[in-house]
């Protein structure tokens, strides 16, 4: 069922999914609800018009390829703390993340997303959805479940191949 909130967001990210769209899954799938970017990516394989990379924990390993597929749009979809309930879903922009310093990955995504924005000139921001259990060997909680599939729902009619 769609809320007005969730419509809105979808009116506003389709205004940003324009030209070259790239995705970028990030995450650990076998870290509960931080799987939800790969798992994304992978529900949307061969469904979409945009490129799809997951790119694991390791986003700063793929900035080459990111940068050479020379995308207008950027969208990294990823668990996110920002304070909300389980599921919930924010679209953060990469300043965003500037100063932060807690980070499962070796580069902080502040200077992963500075250094692609530099380098590429795309517009680029996140899909960010509230995770409830990461821990090593845990599933992806109901309520995140719902999220990820609302999102991969929506990126499927907003990106469908015939578009």
């Amino acid at each position: 069922m769609q809320t007005s909130q969730s419509i809105d967001l979808e009116v506003r990210l389709r205004e940003r999914l324009k030209g070259k769209v790239l995705l970028v899954g990030i995450g650990n799938t076998l870290r509960g609800d931080d799987g939800l970017g790969p798992r994304i990516i992978e529900a949307l394989a061969g469904k979409v018009r945009a490129e799809l990379l997951d790119v694991g924990e390791v986003p700063e390993s793929y900035t080459g390829r990111i940068i050479s597929a020379r995308p207008d749009t950027i969208v990294l979809i990823d668990a996110a703390d920002f304070g909300g309930a389980a599921g919930d879903l924010a679209t953060l922009e990469t300043e965003d993340f500037t100063g932060c310093a807690v980070s499962t990955h070796r580069m902080s995504l502040g200077v992963f997303c500075r250094y692609i924005k530099e380098n590429s000139h795309a517009d680029m921001f996140a899909l960010g959805i509230q995770p409830a259990a990461v821990g090593f060997g845990e599933t992806m909680t109901i309520a995140v479940t719902r999220s990820a599939q609302a999102v991969a729902e929506f990126l499927q009619r907003a990106l469908a191949l015939e578009g």
